[in-house]
């Protein structure tokens, strides 16, 4: 067993790891390559840069978009007992301080950064104080204009190269055209072309797409045929409610779930669906990333996404077992019009951007040429309501305002709150031996929480007052006053997106909306949605095959299994069999129209079944026929 098995089977548990993995781990490890790694949802991205990390002196950074996920991570490595702590916007100076602190002089393992943190002062000072081992740069497609998930902080990422220049870079992303993987490499900088791409296909995934009017009633099928427990995907919050009650109310175990709910609601619901006491969860795109339940039996998307890569990424965490899983997608003729809806909001006029970033910085009273580096918490129902503006386009607007980068915009905060002791533990006594109203209270914070002296520690209040069998008001109150008397920091819990001013104020002859971030991005954009159009509308091709075309594998099979082969298989023909007619039937069709007869008489094939594959050519849009009733390829 060598060292990477070692620490595999160690931390995780596993005797072996899953295929490229290990390739992966040697190429950034060993050989100190530049590594980007192309592995589908549930394929063990995180271990690919954990374990080299752990194999290895010093530290390794790892930059991902998203706090939740990136707070997610860092938990598991604590309960691991790996040190790993994480950095991002909204957290206070001396924060900052303990962190970098315990990453330069303790033996801190992973520093999880938000993108947007990279180009700060303070971080590159103290970057260059740390014995950095692996740059790990998880969602890396956010790099590629070319992507579905554009971020420009993380057009950032290369300029560290200067202050780390013999430590490899190691990129992963589980979807990714052609276009997007040259693109990665090309922004991080890559010494040369290094790229392990596991194929995408899923064959314990069945895709099938269903033409249904009542949507609602075809879940309710779906969730009584299919034992296990499952995902439904909506698009707004309201909805996840709405589906989540009617199927309660037709007796499936369900609820719901969006990024507006309440930190410790979030965490109840997480686990009451995998611990299976919740067979089904109804959600936004917020639930899923780091999400680990491997049995999930069925995910249905209600409403069209807004690309096959994020369709791919959602579908794909049904069957992480490796057993039958279903990925539905429901559509109708009404998804056209809420598509059409969907554009106009998602991409305002360029007039409409401009006057959202200056209503914003009125809100904050930011006068032109200042507010560069100025954080403020932000609450987007409020701002809208102000200034009159419509929430779903607001959105919108900040999103090509980050893309321009004149502001950053985090997601929701759910943080806890958080407690450090900042007098030494012998100055700490002395304040005890003084003070003996609070004695009992200190001796119950240190038995109750460890490493307290030199991190801070998630605390909860509500917690502290039933172990104490007091209070909430009373907890409050000791943590604020030892707060006053500079024997703790006390970071009460807070829940806010914030919005961070990137640059000074502009005026408006000078604030550009540029052809790369608005018409060109449109235009992928309209793209991203044709595509799925098509996958939803059309049935000439299986589902799979077009999945895996799409990202630019060409070369794959019939799956056998969607709702497309299965009309296939109906014909009593095999595969071969089906496929060979076919050529044939494409060969003779390019070269001249024929009738039906006609077209039997010039092939080497029993007519029975000519007849069949034609019947099935026909229903499908390949063939079709000409006004004098001869058939033409299409």
């Amino acid at each position: 067993m060598n060292k990477y098995q070692q620490i595999l089977a160690k931390y995780w548990g596993y005797p072996n790891f899953r295929p490229l993995q290990e390739d992966i781990i040697r190429s950034v490890a060993d050989d100190k390559n530049d590594t980007l790694g192309l592995l589908p949802t549930g394929g063990g991205k995180s271990i690919i840069f954990q374990v080299p990390a752990l194999a290895s002196e010093g530290i390794c950074i790892v930059v991902t978009p998203l706090i939740a996920l990136m707070k997610d991570q860092v938990d598991n490595l604590k309960k691991r007992n790996i040190k790993a702590t994480a950095i991002y916007s909204g957290m206070t100076k001396h924060e900052l301080d303990v962190a970098f602190n315990n990453c330069i002089y303790g033996n801190t393992k992973f520093l999880y950064l938000s993108p947007e943190r990279l180009n700060s002062e303070l971080f590159i000072i103290r970057l260059q104080e740390m014995n950095v081992n692996l740059i790990a740069i998880d969602e890396s497609h956010c790099i590629s204009q070319w992507g579905y998930d554009f971020r420009p902080s993380y057009l950032s990422i290369a300029k560290i190269r200067e202050y780390v220049p013999n430590v490899p870079f190691l990129a992963l992303t589980a979807t990714a055209t052609i276009d997007v993987v040259d693109d990665i490499q090309e922004k991080l900088e890559f010494k040369e072309k290094n790229v392990f791409r596991k194929s995408f296909e899923r064959k314990n995934l069945v895709y099938i797409v269903r033409n249904v009017e009542d949507k609602f009633k075809y879940l309710l099928k779906i969730a009584t045929k299919t034992k296990g427990s499952g995902i439904v995907y909506v698009r707004n919050r309201k909805r996840t409610k709405e589906i989540a009650n009617f199927l309660t109310e037709n007796n499936i175990s369900a609820d719901f779930y969006h990024a507006g709910i309440d930190a410790k609601f979030k965490d109840y619901k997480q686990d009451q669906w995998k611990t299976g006491k919740c067979r089904i969860i109804v959600s936004t795109n917020a639930f899923g990333m780091g999400i680990d339940k491997s049995n999930v039996r069925f995910v249905v998307h209600i409403d069209l996404p807004d690309s096959l890569e994020a369709y791919f990424q959602e579908a794909g965490r049904g069957g992480r077992d490796e057993k039958t899983a279903y990925a539905v997608l429901l559509y109708n003729k009404n998804d056209k019009i809420n598509i059409k809806k969907r554009i106009k909001n998602t991409f305002p006029e360029r007039n409409t951007i401009k006057r959202t970033y200056n209503a914003l910085a009125n809100y904050y009273q930011i006068p032109v040429g200042h507010g560069k580096g100025l954080v403020y918490d932000f609450n987007i129902r409020d701002f809208a309501q102000k200034f009159k503006l419509s929430i779903l386009q607001t959105y919108s607007c900040l999103k090509f305002l980050q893309k321009e980068a004149y502001v950053d915009i985090t997601e929701e905060l759910n943080n806890s709150s958080k407690v450090m002791f900042i007098v030494s533990q012998p100055e700490l006594y002395k304040f005890q031996v003084a003070n003996a109203n609070f004695d009992g209270f200190v001796r119950m914070m240190l038995r109750t929480y460890s490493g307290i002296f030199s991190d801070y520690i998630k605390i909860d209040e509500s917690f502290l007052a039933r172990k104490t069998q007091t209070k909430l008001e009373l907890i409050y109150n000791y943590l604020q006053k030892l707060d006053q008397l500079n024997i703790i920091k006390y970071i009460p819990q807070k829940k806010t997106p914030l919005i961070i001013f990137t640059k000074e104020r502009l005026d408006n002859k000078n604030l550009k909306i540029s052809k790369d971030n608005y018409e060109d991005r449109k235009n992928r954009y309209l793209n991203r949605v044709d595509a799925v159009l098509k996958y939803a509308s059309k049935d000439n091709k299986c589902r799979s095959q077009k999945l895996l075309s799409y990202f630019g594998e060409t070369d794959s099979y019939r799956c056998g299994q969607c709702d497309v082969c299965r009309r296939r298989n109906e014909l009593n023909l095999s595969k071969y069999e089906f496929d060979i007619i076919l050529i044939d039937i494409k060969k003779i069709l390019k070269q001249s129209q024929l009738s039906v007869d006609g077209l039997i008489d010039n092939m080497n094939h029993d007519g029975k079944k000519v007849i069949k594959v034609i019947k099935w050519l026909l229903e499908n849009d390949k063939i079709r026929y000409t006004i004098e009733k001869k058939i033409t390829w299409v």
